[in-house]
């Protein structure tokens, strides 16, 4: 058997290699403006915004507004000719999510249609009036005492420069009169009435969203008998984005922490959603712990002769120009051990990905032999091809060669293990790969795909992280 003292040398052959810029933090779920409007307007209707609407105290709004001052006496003359006034339909328009001038705050914008209708003693006839405006609000980040981060909505209210109220029909000069006058009342009450009815409901109905999206990312990500868990560390804005910045820990069957990926969030370089409703953007070293615990060091023993007849023949061939004495030797139950004592390492370039892999290999001249004729450390890559299967994040690895072979340990005498290549290559393609693929064939379920709406995901590469959006309709 290989020296430990060889094989760590191996790993740092391989480990030089892998070296990157990385991207801080572990991962960083990033929804843009459709996904906050169409959470926000689905949180809307869930709190029963319009039934907030149609029940607004209108009259009363209007009597408040005009109590106490110096054209009082002439306010209630005008509604005492207002048997009722209410609103008879509402609805919430197109949400419009924009970013304020410093990038670091987003304006949300409610837009308003209501018809209002009011009964007069002079005329049976309902006068209807038609009301446009919009309701403000803020969202942003607030930092408490603690340095806990947690996104806001604040300054919620109705401008009048955004108020348009108009009568609906044309009716009598006397009708159309009051009409104006009932219009004018409006006009100062309306946005206060917005404010203290329908803000709250709105602030609600954003807590309750927010709250949504935080769960999403807490359910966890399966990986075999291990599964992967995010942890909300803090959130951002950045123009019209929302990013939510998440830490995350590699959790085994039995609730221990394996490994854990919470880092700094000081020097932040957040990910760009080009045009996507959102992505979660994962770090390249959060795939490679995802991908090792869906492999994990294993040893693979083959019959070679029974299994792969014509590369035990070749196999012979090779050992014989070493030595034929050990050619001689090897029977018709010659064992070949694979033992991946390192797992895969994602490698990307121009986004291309590959996978690196550290191999020992051991051959033994019969099932019985103890020592092995000599053991070879391989460090070998394949492609690595991403694909999606609905919300499921696949991978499969194709073409493995030996890029180096080292002689680790011989029985049979020092030789140039480039001989045996072919050999190795051979092998790892007929038994490595298949053996890998199939437990990689499970995938990897990104469930917050389906929970914000979308059917199936996409992937790209970068040099440092692996990207999920939605696919394409």
């Amino acid at each position: 058997m290989a020296s430990p003292r060889t094989f760590t040398f191996l790993c740092g052959l391989l480990a030089a290699n892998l070296v990157g810029a990385t991207l801080s933090p572990p991962a960083v779920l990033s929804l843009g403006p459709e996904v906050i409007k169409q959470r926000l307007t689905q949180k809307l209707k869930d709190h029963d915004a319009i039934n907030t609407l149609r029940q607004l105290p209108l009259l009363s709004a209007m009597k408040k507004e005009s109590a106490g001052g110096i054209f009082s006496s002439l306010v209630r003359s005008i509604l005492k000719h207002i048997i009722r006034l209410k609103v008879t339909s509402a609805s919430i328009l197109q949400l419009q999510v924009q970013p304020l001038h410093d990038g670091r705050e987003l304006m949300i914008n409610v837009p308003l249609d209501m018809v209002a209708g009011f009964n007069t003693p002079l005329v049976k006839t309902i006068v209807e009036l038609h009301m446009e405006m919009e309701a403000q609000a803020i969202i942003h980040v607030e930092t408490s005492e603690r340095d806990h981060s947690r996104l806001v909505l604040s300054d919620c209210s109705s401008t009048h420069g955004r108020l348009r109220i108009s009568l609906l029909h044309k009716h009598s000069f006397l009708l159309s009169s009051l009409a104006d006058k009932v219009i004018s009342l409006l006009v100062p009450a309306l946005p206060k009435l917005v404010k203290s009815e329908l803000c709250p409901v709105i602030k609600a109905a954003f807590e309750d969203m927010r709250e949504d999206l935080l769960n999403l990312t807490m359910v966890p990500v399966s990986l075999n008998s291990d599964h992967l868990e995010f942890d909300f560390m803090s959130p951002a804005i950045d123009h019209n984005v929302v990013h939510l910045i998440l830490g995350a820990k590699l959790v085994d069957s039995e609730g221990k922490v394996t490994k854990l990926f919470n880092d700094s969030v000081d020097s932040l370089n957040l990910p760009s959603l080009y045009h996507s409703p959102f992505s979660l953007t994962m770090r390249k070293d959060m795939v490679n712990a995802a991908v090792a615990a869906l492999l994990p060091p294993e040893e693979i023993i083959v019959l070679l002769d029974y299994v792969l007849p014509e590369t035990a023949r070749r196999l012979k061939s090779s050992i014989k120009v070493i030595s034929e004495k050990a050619a001689n030797q090897l029977g018709r139950t010659q064992i070949v051990k694979i033992l991946t004592q390192e797992t895969p390492e994602l490698l990307v370039d121009q986004g291309n990905a590959k996978v690196a892999q550290l191999i020992m290999l051991e051959v033994f001249a019969t099932s019985e032999a103890y020592r092995p004729f000599f053991t070879l450390g391989i460090e070998a890559t394949s492609e690595a091809q991403f694909y999606s299967r609905g919300d499921l994040l696949m991978l499969n690895f194709n073409k493995i060669s030996s890029d180096q072979i080292h002689l680790m340990n011989s029985a049979i005498g020092l030789f140039n293990p480039e001989l045996l290549k072919d050999f190795t290559t051979k092998i790892l393609a007929s038994v490595l790969l298949p053996n890998e693929n199939g437990k990689l064939r499970t995938g990897i379920s990104v469930s917050m795909v389906k929970a914000l709406g979308f059917e199936a995901a996409s992937w790209s590469l970068t040099e440092d992280a692996l990207v999920v959006t939605p696919a394409s309709s």
